[in-house]
């Protein structure tokens, strides 16, 4: 502003340089001063509008911001992918629910087997097995899977909402609803509602992210048809401020979800920790592992049998049941870019413990060898299992649209003694297999049909070929989905 003032003084004094009357010299200087006046009350009606704005700027809502609490950036951390990304579609405001939802149907051709479950493991469906929890897995023809209606938004600057809800042939039923902090800061997150766990890589994940048309059966072995772990409870992340990626999380819950039971007490019936580490590796590739820890109680948890004479017998568990999970995922794409072409690989291990108490009784009054009196008496003993399980898989990409993978499973009924009971109900040791070949072709990120062909002998005896088709659709608002 000084310069502008001389510049104009200069330029004046030059004009009457050579013959400058008093007059003159007056009337420059009243200009200079108008010049003064104008160019203050500019400045001044600009910092005005600025203060106004600064005001404006502090009460007005924050806007949609991620769903995850921020933390300090990392020079050489990986891809934003690997840390949680907002569940907004762009331009959706902080204020108004962002609605999504998700169409998925299949159609499967498998052979009809009555009971269908995994050898050797105890399934989470208990003994209600005529229209209990194997009853998705068992549909054959067409069908509609889960429509998942999903509503979210930012509650304040300082939290954000959201809940999933499952539709189903006239049931309803509520998969997440929970609401995470935003603003604690320091790489600190809090959650709490109902969620998935943050055990493993797959277990956040829906069905509609997955890579193939079922879950791996080490999921359904863990955790059953759903092949997932919900809880309600709190959970605490903390993303350290480190060049690598690396998260720590525990969380503390009902634990009324299989492998537990929901057992109407104060306190926590189920706790859970994790952790992650991931980095890039040049350009193209970046990688992340991890190891978590669930523990849970059982009390009473149903399972059905079949004692050494072909009867029905009830096994009910009372005990502790703890899982180890090891995670693996590597993926790469030409110069970081994933649009046209990338490859995935992920692998995931398991390793389940329960010890406690098993008792066995005759499920339908008719006899059997836990009851040999036949007059409703029941066997009790010790129960003891070690059960292990593992897949892996590789998709890759090959155009925009195209992709094509295979995937590999195979479990371990372990080491079971049963006690006095392993002479009463038949107890197979067996190790269930199954391969998977897929294809899938996507319009955009919102639809996409999967051909898919498992050889699945995950129950002893029986070898069964399936072929699935399997379309999904995503209509609304979509966030990007994890590393």
């Amino acid at each position: 502003m000084q310069k502008s003032f001389a510049m104009a003084a200069l330029l004046a004094a030059s004009c009457g340089a050579n013959a400058a009357s008093d007059a003159d010299l007056a009337a420059i200087r009243a200009q200079i001063d108008d010049m003064k006046k104008t160019y203050e009350q500019r400045i001044a009606t600009l910092e005005q509008k600025l203060v106004q704005a600064e005001t404006q700027a502090k009460t007005a809502p924050a806007p949609a911001a991620p769903a995850a609490p921020a933390a300090p950036a990392a020079p050489a951390a990986p891809t934003a992918d690997s840390r949680p990304v907002a569940a907004a579609a762009t331009g959706a405001s902080g204020f108004n629910p962002e609605v999504s939802l998700i169409l998925q149907g299949q159609y499967k051709n498998m052979k009809d087997v009555a009971e269908r479950g995994i050898t050797g493991f105890v399934s989470a469906g208990g003994h209600d097995h005529a229209a209990g929890a194997i009853e998705g897995i068992s549909k054959r023809g067409f069908s509609v899977e889960h429509t998942e209606l999903v509503l979210a938004a930012n509650v304040d600057p300082y939290w954000r909402g959201q809940a999933i809800l499952a539709l189903a042939d006239g049931e309803v039923e509520v998969e997440e609803a929970w609401f995470q902090s935003l603003a604690i800061g320091h790489g600190v997150g809090l959650k709490g509602g109902r969620m998935r766990s943050g055990i493993g890589y797959l277990n956040e994940q829906h069905p509609h992210k997955w890579d193939f048309a079922d879950a791996p059966l080490m999921y359904r072995a863990m955790f059953g048809e759903h092949a997932s772990y919900a809880q309600d409870g709190l959970q605490l992340k903390w993303l350290a401020p480190t060049p690598v990626f690396l998260e720590f999380g525990a969380e503390v819950g009902r634990g009324a979800s299989f492998p537990g039971t929901d057992r109407n007490r104060n306190g926590a019936g189920a706790a859970a920790v994790f952790a992650h580490i991931g980095g890039d590796v040049g350009v193209s590739n970046e990688w992340r592992a991890g190891l978590s820890y669930l523990k849970t109680k059982a009390s009473a948890r149903g399972a059905h049998f079949e004692d050494i004479n072909g009867a029905e017998a009830l096994g009910s568990f009372t005990g502790d049941s703890a899982t180890w999970l090891a995670d693996f995922v590597w993926k790469w794409s030409p110069n970081g870019n994933p649009k046209y072409r990338n490859f995935k690989f992920q692998t995931e291990y398991f390793s389940r413990r329960e010890k406690g108490d098993l008792t066995c009784s005759d499920d339908e009054a008719l006899g059997n060898a836990c009851d040999p009196l036949a007059d409703g008496s029941s066997v009790s003993s010790h129960y003891k299992t070690r059960q292990s399980g593992w897949y892996a898989q590789g998709v890759f990409q090959f155009t925009p649209q195209w992709r094509a993978g295979l995937r590999y499973e195979q479990l371990d009924s372990g080491t079971r003694d049963f006690g006095v009971n392993a002479a009463n109900l038949v107890v197979d040791s067996y190790r269930p297999k199954k391969a998977s070949v897929m294809v899938d072709y996507s319009w955009s990120e919102f639809s996409r049909v999967r051909l898919q062909v498992a050889q699945d002998k995950s129950m002893q005896g029986i070898t069964d070929n399936q072929l699935t088709l399997q379309y999904v659709m995503s209509l609304g608002a979509h966030g990007a989905h994890k590393f």
